[in-house]
This record gives structure tokens, sequence and C-alpha cells, in this order.
């Protein structure tokens, strides 16, 4: 993606997210380079129980999954691919169950693909990666009939990113990409004791205030505004019932701020911006999901706690 235009669409959508009421910004501008490196140190988190739970699922059921996929050449695509730290372990498995891969890591930060192509050809040397930067939203129709038997990885559970309908129009794409026959894995967060949901966006050691705090600073050094990030802090909560966990930045004082071209933006004490969303389900709401999509079958993978799931759908 070139990066004015990726520049431009930052600027836009902050400015536009700011004008609003309440003030948001999108969780997908947490992730230059600074970001990946703090979202690397939640993963590794005492509290942020979702990596482990994942990992355990991938390392133990991966062969159960693959008995589900009766085809022996599969490219996998991954959506929003990360560091591959987890993915690894599933495309090692996946080899050892005698298929035949190709891995397609698409993710919107060039750097964390470099970062998830090293990871991965240090375990497995020889497999064929074909990295795509940028928003899959606009590059999953490129290779739509250009692969084998499709298996999309969208792991990390980042389906809690989308709320409501939102998380059925993004399935209906991925469905609409996929042909008869293809799959999509998907690692999805429980719903469980609210207080463990809620300690996992408001760590100890105040890693994802910073992370969150970070989308402040990337918009004064990308976009020379001046916010002063010392008179925010990070405000994360948790609906039960819902099952839904938000994350927030609120600002501290009475200020203004202003960005390179001189816009103004202006904050009540207390007043605050929405960062995030984090959806959380049952297993009985995932294969009704499923079933509404137009899936053929859902079948979930767990891990011993009960707290995460990789679900397999097919079309």
């Amino acid at each position: 993606m070139d990066k004015q235009v990726a520049t431009s669409e930052f600027e836009v959508d902050v400015k536009a997210g700011l004008s609003k009421v309440p003030k948001q910004l999108s969780s997908k501008y947490f992730y230059d380079k600074k970001g990946d490196q703090l979202f690397q140190e939640i993963m590794k988190l005492e509290e942020y129980y979702l990596p482990a739970c994942e990992a355990e699922i991938l390392r133990t059921q991966t062969f159960s999954i693959a008995d589900r996929i009766p085809d022996q050449q599969v490219d996998v695509l991954e959506l929003g691919a990360g560091d591959g730290s987890k993915t690894v372990i599933f495309l090692e498995n996946l080899i050892k169950s005698d298929k035949k891969i190709k891995y397609i890591p698409m993710d919107i930060s060039s750097n964390i693909l470099e970062i998830n192509k090293e990871n991965i050809h240090k375990t497995i040397p020889d497999l064929d990666i074909e990295p795509v930067t940028g928003d899959y939203f606009h590059t999953m129709q490129i290779l739509k009939d250009q692969m084998n038997t499709k298996l999309v990885l969208f792991l990390g559970s980042n389906i809690g990113n989308y709320r409501g309908e939102a998380a059925v129009r993004f399935l209906q794409m991925v469905h609409g990409f996929l042909h008869q026959g293809d799959y999509l894995l998907m690692g999805v967060d429980l719903k469980k004791n609210p207080k463990t949901i809620l300690a996992a966006y408001n760590d100890k050691k105040g890693v994802t205030k910073n992370f969150n705090l970070n989308l402040l600073e990337r918009i004064n050094r990308e976009l020379g505004a001046d916010f002063n990030v010392t008179a925010f802090d990070h405000y994360p909560c948790y609906d039960p019932v819902a099952g839904i966990a938000f994350s927030y930045l609120v600002s501290l004082e009475a200020q203004k701020v202003t960005f390179e071209d001189g816009t103004e933006f202006g904050f009540k004490i207390n007043e605050l911006i929405h960062t995030e969303v984090s959806q959380k389900y049952s297993l009985e709401e995932l294969s009704i999901l499923g079933s509404k999509i137009g899936f053929s079958e859902v079948r979930h993978f767990t891990d011993e706690k009960g707290y995460f799931s990789t679900s397999l759908f097919k079309k």
C-alpha cells in the first residue's frame, strides 16, 4: 500500500472520528511500529489469557481440525496475520497431517508481515509464503479465483472487533470470498467470569494503557498534532450480559489539540474517546451466527478451561 495514501486515509479517519459525538478513533490504527511492539508485549502478559488458550487449541487439536478438511492441497490465507507466533504451531501440525500448503499472511502492517515471515521460516524454512499488505476488505477479492481449496484463518479473536451487524457483514464478506467446500477457521473469545475478561484489558504493568495512548503519540508523529499524552488515561469496561468489552481514552483536563494544518479539537474534562470494542460469544451464539451467514457446518474446538474456541466453518 502506498505510504502517502495510507497516511492520508489515516488523517481523514482521525479527524472524522474526533468530530463525532462521542469522539472515536479506529482500533486498526493502533498498529504502527511501536504499536506492534507493545501488542507483542500484551500477548505475553499473565492477564491476557487469549494467546495461551488459542495456542493450546492449535497445539493439541490441529490434527482433529485437519481431519475435517478432506483436500490434501490447501491454501491458507490468514487475515490480520500479526507476527505468526501462534500460526506457526498450526501450520507445522497441518503439514504433519500430510497437507500440502501455501501460506498467505495478510495484514495492514508491512512491518509485522516481515516479522511474520521471519518467524514462520525459522520453524518451517521451506514453506511457500506470499505476504499481502493491505486492508483485507479490498485485497481479498484479487485472490478469490487464484487459489486451491481455501482455508481462511481469522485468529486471535479478531472477530470481536466487529459488533452486531458489523460482525455479520464481515462474515458475509468472507463467505462470499469462499467457494463451496472452502473453510473459515476463526478464533473466538468466549463469555466467562467478567473479572477474568476485564483484567485482560487492564493489566497491572500498564502495557495495555500504553498501547492505547500510543495511538495519540502516532497522531502526533504522523499528523503533526500536539496531544499531551499525559493528560489522557486509559479506561476499559465490560458488559457481561451483552458480552462486550469497551476501551476508552479519558481526557483528564479541559484542553485543545491542534493539528499541523491548524485544525483544532476541544476536549472537556473527563470527555471520552472510544478506541476499541471486543465482542465475546457463547458457543451457541457462534453456531447460530454461522447458520445465519449460510455456512453448512460449524464445529468448535475449545481449550481445557473453556475460555476460547477455534471454530471451523465450512461453506
